[in-house]
């Protein structure tokens, strides 16, 4: 079912919050090259999806993705101070490997264009 555009915008101002939120955490699993692809809000506020990537390690993602969840509280209750909002969504972060796949079919598309 498609998003009002309510929703699209709460998710949107959410996600730019959360890319703050998790920039000013001082865990090193979560630092460097960290990316919130993009945020999926239930349209009760009782939960939102967080698709998370990062760059590096191949296990870097996971590892990250574990460190979020484990900080999961604290992230609810610094959106819901900085958005001003009386009930913030429990957050499940999840591992996105988009970036990865774009990349790897980049390659591919590369590797065709040299063959004869």
């Amino acid at each position: 079912m498609p998003q009002s555009k309510n929703m699209a915008r709460l998710a949107e101002d959410m996600k730019r919050e959360l890319i703050a939120v998790i920039g000013a955490m001082k865990d090193p699993r979560v630092q460097g090259f960290l990316t919130v692809m993009r945020v999926e809000v239930a349209p009760d506020l009782s939960l939102a999806k967080v698709h998370i990537s990062r760059m590096g390690a191949p296990d870097a993602t996971a590892e990250a993705v574990a460190a979020l969840n484990r900080a999961a509280g604290h992230v609810r209750s610094e959106i819901a101070k900085r958005m001003h909002i009386r009930k913030a969504p429990e957050f499940r972060f999840l591992a996105d490997d988009g970036a990865k796949y774009a990349a790897h079919i980049n390659e591919l598309i590369a590797g065709l264009e040299k063959q004869p």
